[in-house]
C-alpha cells in the first residue's frame, strides 16, 4: 500500500496557499487562503465574512429552505468532504445555523472555511480590542507542511500505529518478539482503534452515496 498526498478538489494539495481570494470564489471549495476584504471598516468586514460562512441552503425555484450540506464530515458552506483529527489545532467548532449563533448543524467546515472562520474570530477580537483602546495583530493562516522522514520507520508511538492502521496498514511486532499480556492488550486495543477509524471514514461516503440514490 502506497500512501501519498491527497489532492484538493481543485487540484491543489490540501493546505497549500495562493493569492488572497475575493467574495466571488470565497464560498467555493479550494486551498486555504487568506480572505481579502472589500471593505476597509472592521465592522463591515465582519458582516462580509459572516455572510460568506453562512451554511448553503437548498433551493427550489426561488425559494430557499433547510441546509444543503448538513451531513457529517461535509462542509456546510461548499459541501466538500473532510474529516478532522481531534488533535488538529485548526479544527473548528461545530457550525451554527447563523455562523456565530443559532442551532448547531451536523456538518463541519473544510480547511479553507475553517481558516476563514478563524479569521472571523480574530476580526471580532480585533474590534473588541479597538473598542477598549488595545492593539491586536491580524490573523494570517499558515500552511501545514507535512513532516517527511527519510529511511525506514523503526520507532512508532501509539498514535502513529493507530493512524497507520486507520489507513489500512497492518502493524505486527517483529518476528521472535515475546509479548506479555500488557503488550498484547496494547497492540489489540490499537488495532481496534485503527479499525474504528477506518469505519468512521467509510460511513460519510456511504451516506453520500445513499443520499445520491434517493
Amino acid at each position: 500500500m502506497v500512501v501519498g498526498f491527497n489532492p484538493g478538489l481543485l487540484g491543489n494539495p490540501a493546505g497549500t496557499f495562493g493569492s488572497p481570494i475575493d467574495t466571488l470564489n470565497a464560498r467555493n471549495p479550494g486551498p486555504v487562503i487568506e480572505y481579502k476584504y472589500k471593505s476597509a471598516k472592521p465592522k463591515k468586514q465582519l458582516k462580509e465574512i459572516r455572510k460568506i460562512l453562512l451554511p448553503e441552503k437548498k433551493k427550489f425555484l426561488f425559494l430557499k429552505y433547510g441546509f444543503k450540506f448538513n451531513m457529517r464530515h461535509r462542509c456546510v458552506v461548499c459541501g466538500s468532504l473532510h474529516e478532522w483529527e481531534m488533535s488538529d489545532p485548526m479544527r473548528p467548532p461545530l457550525p451554527l445555523s447563523q455562523v456565530n449563533k443559532g442551532r448547531p448543524l451536523q456538518g463541519n467546515y473544510c480547511p479553507k472555511h475553517a481558516a476563514m472562520f478563524k479569521q472571523m474570530e480574530m476580526l471580532e477580537q480585533k474590534i473588541l480590542a479597538e473598542e477598549n483602546g488595545l492593539e491586536f495583530r491580524n490573523f494570517i493562516p499558515k500552511p501545514k507542511m507535512p513532516v517527511i522522514k527519510s529511511g525506514p520507520a523503526t520507532n512508532l508511538n501509539q498514535s502513529d500505529i493507530a493512524s497507520l492502521i486507520s489507513l489500512g496498514w497492518i502493524i505486527e511486532p517483529p518476528r521472535g518478539t515475546k509479548e506479555g499480556p500488557y503488550e498484547q492488550y496494547t497492540r489489540l486495543m490499537l488495532d481496534v482503534q485503527g479499525k474504528l477509524a477506518q469505519i468512521q471514514k467509510i460511513i460519510p461516503i456511504m451516506e453520500v452515496e445513499n443520499n445520491g440514490e434517493e
